[in-house]
């Protein structure tokens, strides 16, 4: 058993944070009707390179586990497919900007009327209130509206976005926990409703003690590379070959760190006895500690500091952490076969259960792959759908 088994969700989403949202929940067992334009289907399907004998890696990244319909949905028998499809389903995820579902008639008021048990999530640049409600988001927009970009990057460089799509994927993960809670309030009431999600308001969260500080000392914080704000040194380090990362978090540790360095004048110099004065003094601590680690290499300084319950860590390449025996053991890279591939890989269900698991679903699907049968379970007959696909409806 999985904890969503039996739930149907009607997927309207497209290129990352919806799809992202409807793959995890296909992970826990839900069915997930994927609604695609027939002629070219979702946007990532033509994201590229790179490609495989034609597939788009992005889309084989976040599409697992789907069922892929096509609906022309300017025609009225594919809005009727889509109305039948609503009435017998769950939730309906959707990420088209504030009020396009509402001008073809699939708005939340219109759904709700039809199947009053359905939880409706809409994933947003901005939200459905506010002054932007109406403008188109994306992912690089929103990092730098957000302030994370203002964060980010060398401080006497420019800001930088994140080397992942940060603000899709977290508005993926918020809508899918809205969902969850909703569903959990419908097991009470017996009612569906809305769940609305941005991603401004998702990258806004992830600030926390960031925001802490401008609402402590009324100063936006500014971009300090990969010094931590308010823990020295706690950051990153080049030793003789490579850089590694180390993690000094309290003065406990700062103790037992110097004395493993031999160096207990800085553990009592009054510039860094305390983590507030290091902080306060990262300037003139920062090439001390460097001078010393450039003194052995990376794996030395690592091997050395696990050894001694220092915290600390390599730097890998993409490749490096997807070879590792830790995500490998964590079965956090699965393979698929594929219709048209020979197999897939792909990340893993990174939330485990002890009873009821989350399970990869199979590879995404080529388009319109499962338009047949999802009209089947409809009602429809296969010379119906002969007919739609002859008349451009699927």
């Amino acid at each position: 058993m999985k904890p969503l088994d039996g739930i149907r969700v009607v997927d309207l989403t497209r290129i990352l944070a919806g799809p992202y949202c409807s793959m995890l929940l296909s992970d826990f067992g839900a069915e997930i009707v994927k609604i695609e334009n027939p002629d070219k289907g979702d946007d990532t399907r033509a994201y590229g390179p790179p490609f495989l004998d034609g597939e788009s890696v992005y889309f084989l990244s976040i599409n697992r586990g789907k069922k892929s319909l096509t609906l022309n949905l300017k025609t009225p028998e594919a809005r009727e497919i889509l109305t039948k499809l609503i009435r017998n389903s769950d939730v309906l995820v959707e990420n088209f900007r504030k009020d396009f579902l509402s001008s073809i008639g699939f708005g939340y008021d219109e759904v709700a009327k039809l199947n009053p048990k359905i939880i409706y999530a809409s994933v947003t640049g901005y939200g459905h209130t506010g002054p932007w409600a109406d403008r188109p988001g994306y992912d690089l927009a929103i990092q730098g509206q957000s302030g994370i970009m203002s964060l980010t990057g060398d401080p006497n460089g420019s800001p930088y976005k994140t080397g992942t799509s940060l603000a899709d994927i977290t508005a993926g993960i918020y809508a899918t926990l809205g969902i969850l809670l909703a569903l959990q309030a419908r097991q009470r009431t017996g009612k569906g409703q809305k769940v609305d999600v941005s991603l401004l308001d998702g990258q806004v969260s992830f600030l926390t003690y960031q925001a802490g500080i401008y609402f402590g000392t009324g100063k936006s914080p500014t971009r300090k590379g990969n010094q931590h704000p308010t823990i020295v040194p706690y950051e990153t380090f080049k030793a003789r070959d490579r850089y590694f990362n180390l993690a000094v978090g309290n003065d406990r540790l700062w103790g037992q760190f110097c004395d493993l360095l031999g160096r207990q004048d800085l553990k009592t110099h009054e510039k860094f006895a305390t983590n507030p004065k290091r902080v306060q003094n990262h300037e003139d601590l920062y090439p001390v500690l460097q001078k010393i680690f450039a003194e052995k290499t990376a794996d030395e300084w690592l091997a050395f500091f696990e050894k001694n319950g220092i915290p600390c860590g390599p730097i890998f390449s993409v490749g490096e952490v997807l070879e590792h025996p830790q995500v490998r053991a964590r079965e956090m890279v699965v393979e698929r076969p594929h219709p048209k591939l020979k197999s897939v890989k792909m990340t893993g269900v990174p939330v485990k259960l002890s009873d009821t698991p989350g399970i990869a679903g199979n590879a995404p699907p080529l388009l319109g792959q499962d338009t047949l049968s999802v009209l089947r379970g409809l009602g429809y007959t296969d010379e119906q759908f002969a007919d739609f696909l002859k008349r451009g409806v699927v």
